[in-house]
């Protein structure tokens, strides 16, 4: 077969053609798609709920490109929640996951997000084993961070010694590693140290080996409504003393079920609980106000938790980080996925309504003081300590 040469005009037309089409599929950018995991039902739904509801005042677009959010349900277990991501990362093909709600799941999809080198922003403060956890975020703040402030605000109010009860999970068993730690530091001593589930009824015999130790006083390192039990198990066995609980506690559940058994509780707690509270140079005041009005506008006054606003605060990160990676690549490649975790570690003073963060390689929680406040239960209302 003879192969005519192709004239020149010809020639000029089809690189014209050609670097016309290059240009249209580099500016035709794909939706930058978002998977999130939440605990709406199950055991930790109390904290998972106020979290879908939030998922409305999340960004719609963000650099000029739709954000698709596809959001299922991990029923606060760690085995669906490993079905979800491995969903999200095969057939939906995310550039990010956010979630879970609660710790066991939230650590079940880090390991899908190492795997599949994925961004994951987690809404619980989960701890990971070292060499793990490359592509988890936390949007809560550390329990350290927590432990310390809850340690020190204990050691200023004349604490020498605390007795512990926690839930029986990674949660319960972080807090009590990072309150050991930060009790030691302030002089204080532990004197029991006891544990609970979740979904348990009746906590009367651990209340009873705390009480018997004679601390000056208690904290409780429980969540949602599961926080309430031992409070109110120990002002029933006649336990008077002071009672200090855990940011997994800030939510009204926490009142509305112990009462007047709760007044006077001290913990500690994310800034936007008490937003208009705020001093007006804080930097959280502005975002808190924001998510408080619009939320509370919604699901009625008090509505907030400590929890709700942890997709909220995604949204904020993701206006951040997805303008930087959408100029180095396309979304629905491993190149898009790996810009969006460089802009996380790049990008300084994300300030969100808990806190202001600073990711680096290193430091994957990102929150500093500005994250946290000392709040204590008056008259069935919070009240900013410090």
């Amino acid at each position: 077969m003879t192969h005519r040469p192709i004239p020149s005009h010809a020639r000029l037309a089809m690189a014209v053609a050609a670097v016309a089409g290059a240009l249209y599929c580099a500016g035709a950018m794909a939706d930058v798609t978002v998977g999130i995991s939440i605990s709406s039902t199950g055991p930790s739904a109390s904290l998972g709920i106020p979290q879908k509801q939030s998922l409305n005042l999340m960004p719609e677009r963000i650099g000029g490109e739709t954000i698709r959010y596809i959001v299922m349900d991990d029923a606060s277990d760690p085995t669906q929640a490993t079905r979800v991501a491995r969903r999200f990362v095969t057939e939906d093909k995310v550039d990010i996951i956010l979630g879970s709600s609660a710790v066991a799941p939230s650590i079940a999809i880090s390991e899908v997000a190492e795997e599949s080198r994925t961004v994951q922003l987690a809404f619980s403060p989960i701890e990971l084993k070292p060499g793990r956890g490359e592509w988890t975020y936390r949007l809560a703040q550390p329990v350290r961070l927590m432990a310390e402030a809850v340690a020190s605000t204990a050691k200023a109010n004349g604490v020498k010694s605390v007795a512990f009860i926690g839930f029986a999970d990674a949660y319960g068993e972080t807090w009590w590693k990072d309150f050991s730690s930060a009790a030691a530091a302030n002089g204080i001593r532990i004197l029991a140290n006891e544990r609970y589930a979740r979904s348990d009824t009746a906590v009367t015999a651990q209340v009873l080996k705390m009480m018997a130790a004679r601390p000056d006083a208690m904290l409780i390192a429980g969540a949602g409504t599961g926080a309430a039990l031992p409070h109110t198990t120990l002002r029933e066995r006649g336990y008077r003393g002071p009672v200090y609980h855990t940011h997994g506690a800030a939510t009204k559940d926490l009142i509305r079920i112990g009462g007047k058994a709760v007044d006077g509780t001290i913990l500690p707690a994310g800034p936007v609980i008490v937003a208009e509270q705020l001093a007006e140079t804080a930097a959280t005041r502005k975002p808190g106000l924001d998510y408080v009005s619009r939320y509370e506008k919604q699901f009625g006054a008090d509505s907030r938790t400590q929890f709700g606003a942890h997709p909220y605060d995604a949204g904020l990160v993701l206006q951040r980080i997805v303008p930087v990676a959408l100029k180095q690549a396309k979304p629905g490649t491993p190149e898009f996925r790996a810009a969006l975790k460089r802009a996380l570690e790049t990008e300084r003073e994300i300030v969100v309504s808990h806190g202001v963060l600073n990711y680096t390689s290193q430091d994957h929680f990102g929150f500093d003081e500005r994250g946290r406040v000392m709040l204590t239960i008056d008259k069935g209302d919070w009240r900013l300590l410090k």
